[in-house]
């Protein structure tokens, strides 16, 4: 089958984590090999996309990257519905953002009201691994339990400055997303519906609900 034809999954992506956690850098570097050191919080939500190859499936990644302000969050019942995986983010140099993890997972899974909330994928990454190379041990240990008694979620230690492990990290999301979906959920998206998707992007077009964002 040519590429022309080729027909891809679509799989949806939620990004949340405290403001200034990393969300828009992790995406950023992943989907365009960028980081920018200039903070600018996301105002509302915005996504990209990416098209990977998991487990010989054609694969579009909607990656949506969500603000973390509280004033926000009243939105998320607008962009969670429809995710197949969610990725929570925290910051290794601050450990409260850790800590309201809990929070933002609850609040997904009562926003987003998936069929089956136990089982439903979510990934940890712990971000800014540049500025702590030697995480302590006392910490690494109640992030492991506190993702294994929460379903045996993964937990990646990444660094959007320096590209670690994002890669690795969003190829686990992804297999995650295409697993959680069934044969008779998957939602095909014609090439042409993407490249207008990124087309739109491209020319500033963002998320429908919450203004302009900040990549």
């Amino acid at each position: 089958m040519s590429s022309q034809n080729r027909k891809k999954v679509l799989l949806k992506v939620i990004i949340l984590g405290d403001s200034g956690v990393g969300k828009t850098s992790l995406m950023n570097q992943y989907v365009h090999s960028k980081f920018s050191a200039q903070y600018k919080a996301t105002i509302g939500a915005d996504f990209l996309t990416k098209d990977v190859v998991i487990d010989d499936k054609f694969v579009t990644l909607q990656i949506w990257d969500t603000a973390g302000q509280e004033r926000f969050q009243s939105l998320g019942v607008a962009f969670y519905r429809g995710a197949d995986c969610c990725v929570l983010v925290h910051d290794l140099t601050n450990y409260k953002t850790f800590e309201t993890l809990n929070a933002w997972r609850d609040e997904f899974l009562i926003q987003a009201a998936p069929t089956n909330p136990d089982a439903f994928p979510f990934v940890v990454l712990g971000n800014k691994k540049d500025k702590v190379p030697n995480v302590n041990q006392g910490q690494l240990n109640k992030y492991k339990d506190w993702c294994r008694e929460k379903g045996d979620m993964p937990h990646y230690l990444t660094s959007a400055m320096k590209d670690e492990n994002v890669s690795s990290a969003f190829q686990e999301i992804a297999r995650k997303a295409l697993k959680q979906e069934s044969a008779d959920s998957i939602a095909y998206v014609p090439d042409t519906t993407l490249i207008n998707l990124q087309h739109n992007q491209n020319q500033g077009t963002h998320a429908p609900v919450g203004g302009d964002c900040a990549c």
